[in-house]
């Protein structure tokens, strides 16, 4: 079987971390090949390197260049895939004329969240519109996203993302990154995300501006791109500066999180986190935004607490709760570990992505 796998950049995102995890697994099957298309030269993701795989460049010369379509033409012509698989809604577009036009299967991966309004002024449900009715078959990495995007029920396939264990083996010490971090207090919350209109980094900082007003023994972390911006500073009083380390982009993701003693995601909309899993994996007890596929991870009351969207208070709340109750931290972060090796194992992911490419190629 050969496959052309498409994406618009390789930045430390969800879905680039997801398709990652799946080229490896498939790397080693001997009778999957495959291919990458990346339509940007910005590739944050050292592992891709490493995998031996032939990656092509097509970079487009401005936002509307038409020639691309006959570069992704021709490389199909060339390379004869039995299926090409998107994982965004630009390399979405560009794949569905030319699919229809080759006879190639079309699997359309561009539903990685799970938006609350559905118009076409929204740059992603328009090309939802715009690439279902090409597709072979649509995978969304959650049902709410599914449901969120109107997709049509007979060619829609869940895959919820899988995490890889093996990326908990070399986890720096909690006493090392404490000391390179400068960090004294006795807990540490953290949240890991890049700084963006989509994620709720607001309520966070106020949800812990909240709590410093009542105690000075927590730092509160922030990871990811931009989380060290002007803007991102700007959200959070100079006298409680001093409880906060915004680092930006990291990579060692795990150990910093490993450190962490709850761990929190504040957003507007969401798919699958990678985030959410990343912290379930390694023990720790979540604090999350309800809605969208987050409903799909994390068990409220067991796992960890899902709270109503933009609710400082309500986050501040449950950050003092689990603070005040290391039993609680200890036994949810126990079951959502457990949770992520009984449903959301990488071995899931991949063999329900092969399932499903093997079921388009026969028929």
């Amino acid at each position: 079987m050969r496959i052309l796998f498409f994406i618009d950049a390789f930045s430390a995102g969800g879905k680039e971390r997801r398709l990652i995890e799946l080229m490896k697994e498939l790397k080693v099957r001997p009778d999957i090949e495959f291919e990458l298309v990346v339509m940007s030269k910005n590739i944050q993701y050292a592992e891709i390197f490493d995998l031996n795989v032939k990656v092509h460049y097509l970079i487009r010369k401005t936002k509307r260049d038409i020639s691309i379509f006959h570069r992704i033409y021709k490389l199909c012509k060339t390379y004869k895939p039995d299926l090409v698989h998107c994982w965004d809604s630009m390399t979405a577009v560009y794949l569905a004329p030319i699919s229809k036009m080759l006879k190639i299967k079309f699997v359309n991966g561009m539903v990685v969240d799970a938006p609350q309004k559905r118009n076409i002024l929204n740059r992603n449900w328009l090309r939802a519109k715009l690439t279902f009715p090409f597709s072979s078959v649509i995978i969304g990495n959650s049902f709410a996203g599914l449901t969120a995007y109107n997709a049509p029920k007979s060619k829609s396939v869940c895959i919820h993302n899988g995490f890889n264990f093996n990326r908990t083996e070399n986890i720096g010490d909690n006493s090392i990154i404490r000391k390179q971090l400068d960090i004294t207090t006795k807990y540490i919350v953290g949240m890991v995300a890049s700084f963006s209109i989509y994620k709720d980094y607001a309520t966070y900082y106020a949800a812990a501006q909240l709590m410093l007003k009542k105690r000075n023994d927590v730092t509160f972390l922030a990871i990811g791109n931009d989380t060290d911006s002007d803007s991102s500073w700007k959200l959070i009083d100079g006298q409680y500066k001093r409880y906060f380390k915004l680092l930006g982009k990291k990579s060692g993701i795990e150990s910093f999180i490993n450190t962490m003693d709850i761990c929190v995601l504040s957003t507007f909309t969401e798919g699958i986190s990678n985030s959410i899993l990343e912290y379930m994996s390694l023990g720790k007890p979540v604090i999350a935004t309800t809605g969208g596929g987050t409903n799909e991870i994390v068990e409220d009351q067991k796992t960890g607490f899902l709270i109503e969207p933009s609710s400082p208070e309500e986050l501040s709340e449950k950050i003092e709760t689990l603070l005040n109750d290391a039993e609680l931290r200890d036994k949810m972060g126990q079951a959502g570990q457990q949770r992520v090796k009984n449903f959301f194992s990488i071995n899931r992911m991949v063999n329900e992505f092969i399932l499903n490419y093997k079921k388009l190629v026969i028929n």
